[in-house]
């Protein structure tokens, strides 16, 4: 199945492109459901009441799936609880919490990809700023469950049995490591599914200024995050008919803007209707495009560079002065916005408003950082094998 996430600034149109995208797709034939993730539906309004064939909506109950896990987690916890002597809340006590939300959307995502139902997932994410952190959520959730709770420090588990008769009850940190256990791998499908080689987020943002920054700052955050773009939709374009009068600054403005993103986008202009899109008929008449290729895969390899003498013999790495560069592609990415730290087995990578902590490759963690430049678009980190790391050959 093919995931298609939609986000933009707010107001740009995001949940019209959305919807307009779903519709083209299931009247091309494609099995559609079209996730909306606001609180409010705004959805509805878009589509109109007119039904369309191979084509499912839903959206996400944050407040529904709170009860459901806070419901689930007293029952898991419900020996302790009652040893604590707590009372338990009731589903109409309680309401969300911060962030509550933000893990309704990823089961949601999760939920989705797994039925094998449809051919296409349309997502209408939040606004790109609240987007970015959604699909940050994941990886930065399991990375905190590794440290707070290593698994492996459940080897002393069998021990907790025992002491569990002795006390009476289920000791909590069997349910504690049971729920962390559960969580991991929940973020892992969701973490699973951004990865995979069929989701794709489309960018949405009208022609301007604004929009262009928004573009660029979205497109940093995508990229060092790993996730691919297939393509940006330019919203309310004016048509070139209208160049004059009052209308001739914000013609020529957008159509600069527009030049500028066709030299690394593939744009898809939108023209404005003159009034807000309503219905089939309105959606249709935006002729935003479906989803029919696929994107180029963004990953972070590890090359050597010509000059390098890095090589391997008998499965095992050597190295005689040899350099690896880690190349990381941060299109629109400024050298006085960047910063690069390492901690141990990790390199914490910050690019604007954005930071991502990820695992160096086995091969890197015997390595010293011997430099660091943005070339062409991409962040490129050169190691030094470490002699002290590395076996020495004959």
């Amino acid at each position: 199945m093919r995931t298609l996430l939609i986000t933009g600034p707010g107001g740009s149109g995001r949940t019209t492109t959305a919807a307009a995208t779903a519709l083209t797709a299931a009247r091309e034939g494609a099995r559609t459901l079209l996730l909306g993730t606001d609180r409010t539906d705004t959805l509805s309004p878009v589509l109109g009441t007119e039904a369309t064939p191979r084509l499912t909506v839903k959206r996400v109950d944050p407040d529904a799936d709170f009860r459901t896990d806070l419901a689930a987690l007293q029952d898991r916890a419900a020996s302790a609880l009652d040893l604590l002597g707590a009372s338990r809340l009731e589903p109409e006590e309680t309401t969300p919490l911060p962030g509550a939300e933000e893990l309704a959307i990823l089961r949601a995502l999760r939920d989705a990809a797994l039925p094998e139902s449809y051919d296409l997932l349309v997502v209408d994410l939040p606004p790109t700023p609240r987007a970015l952190s959604l699909l940050a959520l994941p990886e930065e959730l399991r990375r905190y469950l590794r440290r707070l709770l290593p698994p492996e420090r459940q080897a002393a588990r069998a021990l907790r049995p025992v002491l569990g008769r002795l006390a009476g009850v289920p000791m909590p940190a069997e349910w504690l490591y049971g729920t962390a256990a559960r969580l991991d791998r929940r973020l892992a499908a969701v973490e699973a599914v951004l990865a995979d080689r069929d989701t794709v987020v489309r960018l949405v943002a009208e022609p301007g200024p604004a929009g262009a920054d928004a573009v660029r700052t979205a497109t940093l955050g995508l990229a060092l995050r790993g996730l691919r773009t297939d393509a940006l939709i330019a919203t309310r374009v004016l048509p070139e008919s209208e160049a004059a009068g009052w209308l001739a600054g914000p013609v020529a403005q957008q159509r600069k803007t527009l030049d500028e993103w066709r030299e690394s986008y593939d744009v898809h202009p939108v023209a404005h209707l003159g009034r807000d899109p309503r219905g089939t008929d309105d959606l249709a008449a935006l002729a935003v495009p479906g989803v029919t290729t696929r994107p180029a895969t963004v990953d972070w390899p590890v090359t050597d560079l010509p000059h390098s003498r890095l090589r391997s013999s008998g499965g095992t790495p050597t190295a005689d002065d040899g350099v690896l560069v880690w190349h990381i592609p941060l299109p629109g990415a400024r050298r006085d916005e960047l910063d690069l730290v390492r901690r141990g087995d990790e390199i914490v990578v910050t690019a604007g408003p954005f930071r991502r902590i990820v695992p160096l490759p086995s091969a890197l963690r015997r390595c010293t950082v011997a430099g660091a430049a943005l070339r062409e678009d991409e962040l490129r980190i050169r190691f030094r094998p470490d002699p002290a790391l590395w076996p020495r050959t004959h």
